[in-house]
């Protein structure tokens, strides 16, 4: 069926805070790009008024509405159900099917008590983890790399620092460091454990593109003539083709896998780094050692597959585009 030309309002109802209800719409709202949509979130309700104070929304305008609903006290859930049946408003129950696919599992019954979740238990890890990430970013070892879980390496604007600071946010301490020709690479790198070390690259046109932009957003465009030698090459493609030759060079002797980040969306860039990290470790660990830290997050970490991306309509953003900010 074709997207209608009205704006659709997915009406979030929460007795919490209503993020779950809202990413659920997000995602949703993504697989119809045609549509417009507005999400309209009403948390912590925990009265009837509550609820009816937002059926009287959904009154005024039932055919434009879509209501999510995450509440889960009985009472309350019952009263939204009931009320968009009664509209003829579509309604999705998005915890019933998790809540009664648990119950058919364990035999136990939820407690439909409204419980904060946004402090899950490795929530301060994370913190943490991106705290690691912003002080350790660009070669700037303020805590050294015996506590970080991944180290990334390579040539400047191949997408070091948003795919650490996305790393950090899944739980991952992650340092990165530049790889500058002419310029000796910190001896810490060489000391670090090789499973935590990974290479990133690039084609050459598109890490053009980037500096180009970059250069742009710096003010200094047209100075030094044609090709940007104005940096000293670092907008030129020929001295392009020799930096990253050159750090290849080093990643080979840092023994470390290299990831192209050409055509990879940051989140399937940060998948493939923890499936890297995570089969070295274990390659390197002796029998029976713990798991390496973060395994039940790898398994966790939104992976897509360059076969699974759309090819058709506009560039998927990768970590690249997020380099190009000045």
């Amino acid at each position: 069926m074709a997207a209608t030309a009205r704006v659709i309002d997915i009406h979030v109802v929460a007795d919490s805070t209503g993020d779950t209800g809202t990413r659920v719409a997000r995602a949703t709202q993504a697989q119809f790009p045609g549509q417009t949509v507005r999400v309209v979130r009403h948390p912590r309700l925990h009265t009837p008024q509550g609820v009816d104070d937002v059926v009287a929304q959904l009154r005024a305008d039932p055919a434009a509405a879509v209501v999510f609903c995450t509440v889960v006290d009985d009472v309350l859930r019952t009263r939204v159900l009931d009320a968009c049946a009664a509209l003829d408003v579509p309604c999705a129950d998005l915890l019933a099917p998790a809540l009664d696919a648990f119950t058919a599992r364990t035999g136990a019954q939820p407690a439909r008590v409204v419980q904060p979740v946004g402090l899950a238990a490795d929530y301060f890890d994370r913190i943490h983890a991106m705290e690691f990430a912003v002080a350790n970013d660009d070669g700037h070892l303020t805590d050294g790399l015996d506590e970080a879980q991944v180290v990334l390496v390579g040539a400047s604007r191949t997408g070091k620092t948003p795919l650490s600071m996305y790393l950090g946010y899944l739980g991952y301490p992650t340092a990165n460091i530049p790889l500058v020709p002419g310029v000796a690479p910190p001896r810490e790198l060489f000391e670090a454990e090789r499973w935590k070390v990974v290479g990133l690259t690039i084609d050459p046109e598109r890490l053009l593109e980037v500096r180009q932009r970059r250069v742009h957003a710096m003010g200094v465009a047209g100075h030094g003539g044609p090709g940007g030698t104005a940096l000293g090459g670092y907008a030129d493609l020929a001295r392009i083709h020799d930096e990253l030759d050159e750090v290849s060079r080093l990643q080979r002797r840092l023994g470390c896998p290299v990831l192209d980040t050409t055509t990879l969306a940051l989140e399937e860039a940060a998948g493939r780094v923890v499936e890297l990290v995570t089969a070295r470790r274990r390659a390197l660990a002796p029998d029976g050692a713990t798991p390496p830290p973060g395994d039940d997050l790898a398994r966790a970490t939104p992976q897509t597959r360059p076969a699974d991306r759309r090819r058709a309509g506009p560039r998927a953003a990768t970590a690249t585009d997020h380099e190009e900010q000045p």
